[in-house]
């Protein structure tokens, strides 16, 4: 999607706000109807059974009336959706919406006359029951979009994303390949010596993090200061994903420009990153330790730049089993865990070699993509063959 920056009018807002409780109360009635659902009971009702619910409901709320029909509609498509990909393995089951959290509504049948640029810089869209809202017109806006969804995040931005599939990165034709090695003290180590790192937020900012977030646990729930206070950690966080997501989106684009053949390992992230506080029966150990790890690698983007490197360069991008690609010497092939003599050096046991850690298991993925990896057993440079198991010696001729 191409999403831009919404510059709504205080009435305006108003308005988007109600539209985006109209989507919430809608999903959160349709995800109560299939929760009720039991082995026995007849099944919930589907979409086209949820209109006509929607329909007598519109009669019967003056509230709901008042709203577009449009977006309480495409809400219930949007959980029809929902449920389809969790039935197909691909998602979670659809969840609770809170107000101010998963904020948005989505507009189908746009036509070609309900965007328009006013200027430079700004640009017009039409919302049902809203009418005309300015947007930044900070790039060109995709043609042929038929729909689109707008949103609203906890630090109070709006934006409106054009749906538009753009047209993948072409390869330049060099047959290079690149492994790139994710980590959380360098983002991203490639295969070339490069080493990438996403832009977080400065020190100044970290410090007036923890200052906010030590007023928020003092605050008294429910009172306009704590409302304050999350606002301005929100608007915080926001600017930390926003350097994020544009570290992510150059990051993937430059490599999708450079190599034919991008390889990367083939990393669990969920399972991951998952807690490790454990039951209260039985606690888990390093529980602080492994939440800070947790945070290093959702804040260095790993899911998000493999995802977006497969969109733009699709079929292009080769995950790589990462078992041992960090103890592989990519001079001779010799695996040994004490080769890695710290977290920044890679130092080979058997021939001596003396590469930096993350960006040598770059190249074992690259030179595993491109196929040029030896996938038999390996052994030091001296004292028999390498690569091939060890033979009985066969007795002298007489």
């Amino acid at each position: 999607m191409s999403r831009f920056r919404l510059q709504p009018a205080p009435a305006q807002e108003a308005a988007l706000a109600e539209h985006c409780a109209h989507a919430r109360y809608v999903w959160n009635l349709a995800v109560e109807q299939h929760a009720h659902w039991k082995p026995g009971r007849k099944n919930a009702p589907g979409f086209a059974e949820q209109c006509r619910q929607l329909t007598e409901a519109r009669a019967a709320s003056p509230w709901l009336a008042a709203g577009s029909a449009v977006v309480q509609q495409q809400a219930l498509k949007d959980f029809a959706q929902a449920m389809a990909n969790f039935f197909g393995g691909t998602h979670r089951r659809p969840t609770w919406r809170k107000r101010g959290r998963s904020e948005g509504f989505r507009i189908v049948a746009v036509k070609t006359g309900d965007v328009r640029r006013l200027s430079r810089n700004t640009g017009e869209v039409k919302i049902p029951k809203v009418g005309w809202v300015r947007f930044r017109w900070s790039r060109a806006v995709p043609g042929g979009a038929k729909s689109y969804r707008v949103t609203r995040d906890r630090a109070g931005r709006w934006h409106v994303a054009f749906a538009a599939v753009p047209a993948p990165i072409p390869a330049p034709g060099t047959g290079e390949a690149v492994g790139v090695d994710r980590g959380v003290a360098v983002s991203a180590a490639l295969s070339t010596g490069e080493l990438l790192n996403v832009r977080g937020l400065r020190d100044t900012e970290k410090a007036r993090l923890r200052r906010l977030l030590r007023k928020l646990a003092r605050a008294k729930r429910g009172s306009r200061r704590r409302a304050r206070v999350k606002t301005a950690i929100a608007r915080l966080k926001a600017r930390e994903a926003d350097r994020r997501k544009d570290w992510v989106e150059k990051t993937s684009t430059d490599l999708a420009r450079r190599f034919d053949v991008i390889a990367v390992e083939d990393l669990k992230i969920r399972a991951m990153t998952r807690t490790a506080k454990g039951t209260r029966d039985a606690p888990g150990r390093n529980v602080r330790q492994k939440a800070g790890l947790n945070r290093g690698i959702l804040a260095a983007g790993w899911g998000r730049l493999v995802r977006r490197l497969e969109h733009k360069a699709p079929g292009r991008v080769h995950k790589v089993k990462p078992r041992h690609t960090s103890q592989t010497c990519n001079a001779c092939k010799h695996v040994a865990r004490e080769s890695r003599e710290s977290q920044a050096l890679f130092l080979c046991v058997a021939c001596g070699h003396r590469d930096n850690a993350d960006v040598n298991a770059a190249k074992n993925m690259r030179d595993t993509a491109a196929g040029h990896a030896v996938t038999a057993r390996g052994g030091p440079p001296s004292g028999g063959p390498v690569n091939r198991e060890p033979q009985p010696d066969l007795p002298s001729a007489a």
